[in-house]
């Protein structure tokens, strides 16, 4: 059967000032009336049912999203002691659900990017199922096909085509030839003009056993902790167990963790849009800008010779006014204002660092 693992312990520090580490950037409505993560659930809707459902979060965070999620079981929230990144997050799901379900096959994915149509995302996991089910062995990654020369993402090399029975016509599959890491501009604008590059996506298609025989073989101490974690299940130890067990990974990616080592490795090309969401100006690639290039998410907003700005304000009694301005981004809240050039909205984690410094933690 299909088990769907969302991935939700991030902190989105880029989007300071509404992100913060009690209400993280999945828990927010940043690209429409539902939150990220309301939205991720809800894409899965009559694929996968709730009872088969997972959310991987910290133990933080944990009661926030089942607030947002009431319709979830409690034990659908996988919740982590401490962040480890994704090769420990994906484990543990993974130990869980083989447990319940020795042939399982598990659909991975994060719980903050913006992904339409939610039919096209639906069959492209279906279709991902059934080539794993043709063979257990098969590790599916999802591959976007670049539209400019992102510094910022992953990118997957492709290499021949699938030679499977189950292939698509309608959805490109080819084997991996290797993945590469965050380019540099020079390096990014020649894997876009090569035409054999995708952006990594970050989701994932595979049995249960199969990841977890690959992080045995790769990354035995994580697994013999899991292990150890797995078998206190049902003790009144276990919450310990997984504190101390757990908290004792060294922390790394299923990218770098299995990904980059194993042999056979697919890539479907996405046939859904797709957008990570990373920061601000994602914006101005998911709203209508006014034609001056402003994007204004503000109930009450003057605007004199202002262009190619964000202003984003939730108080609807709130008046933000921009004057004699270009390129900026203000995103306001009740107790923070972020004011920058938008073309420095990377910087932000540099605040969030300052705050720490100066103890502000009440604006983290």
């Amino acid at each position: 059967m299909l088990h769907a693992v969302i991935m939700a312990g991030g902190s989105g520090t880029r989007f300071w000032p509404e992100s913060r580490n009690s209400r993280p950037k999945q828990l927010l409505a940043i690209t429409g009336e539902k939150t990220m993560i309301r939205a991720t659930v809800d894409r899965l809707h009559g694929l996968v049912p709730a009872e088969r459902t997972y959310l991987a979060t910290t133990a933080a965070l944990a009661r926030a999203i089942h607030a947002e999620l009431p319709e979830l079981p409690s034990e659908a929230i996988l919740a982590e002691p401490c962040k480890r990144d994704t090769a420990p997050c994906i484990a543990l799901a993974a130990v869980q659900i083989a447990r319940q379900d020795p042939e399982a096959v598990m659909a991975v994915m994060p719980a903050d990017h913006r992904i339409t149509p939610d039919e096209a995302f639906q069959n492209a996991i279906s279709y991902a199922a059934d080539l794993v089910e043709e063979d257990s062995d098969r590790l599916i990654t999802f591959g976007i096909r670049p539209t400019y020369p992102a510094e910022s993402f992953g990118y997957i090399q492709r290499d021949t085509v699938l030679d499977s029975e189950a292939t698509s016509s309608e959805i490109p599959t080819y084997l991996v030839k290797q993945f590469r890491e965050k380019p540099s501009a020079e390096l990014a604008e020649t894997y876009l003009a090569s035409g054999n590059f995708y952006w990594n996506s970050g989701i994932f298609v595979w049995k249960a056993r199969r990841i977890l025989d690959c992080l045995r073989q790769f990354q035995p101490k994580m697994i013999d902790r899991l292990d150890r974690i797995a078998d206190a299940v049902g003790r009144p130890d276990y919450e310990a167990v997984l504190e101390s067990e757990f908290s004792a990974i060294d922390p790394i990616s299923i990218d770098y963790g299995v990904m980059e080592k194993v042999s056979g490795v697919v890539v479907v090309e996405a046939p859904f849009n797709w957008d990570d969401v990373g920061s601000w100006r994602a914006l101005e690639r998911l709203r209508e800008t006014d034609d001056r290039g402003n994007l204004i998410d503000a109930a009450r907003h003057l605007e004199f010779n202002t262009s190619d700005s964000i202003i984003r304000c939730g108080d609807p009694n709130h008046l933000v006014v921009s004057m004699g301005v270009e390129d900026l981004l203000v995103i306001v809240t009740p107790d923070a204002t972020f004011v920058a050039n938008k073309k420095d909205e990377e910087s932000v984690r540099q605040v969030t660092e300052e705050l720490k410094r100066c103890g502000w933690n009440e604006y983290l």
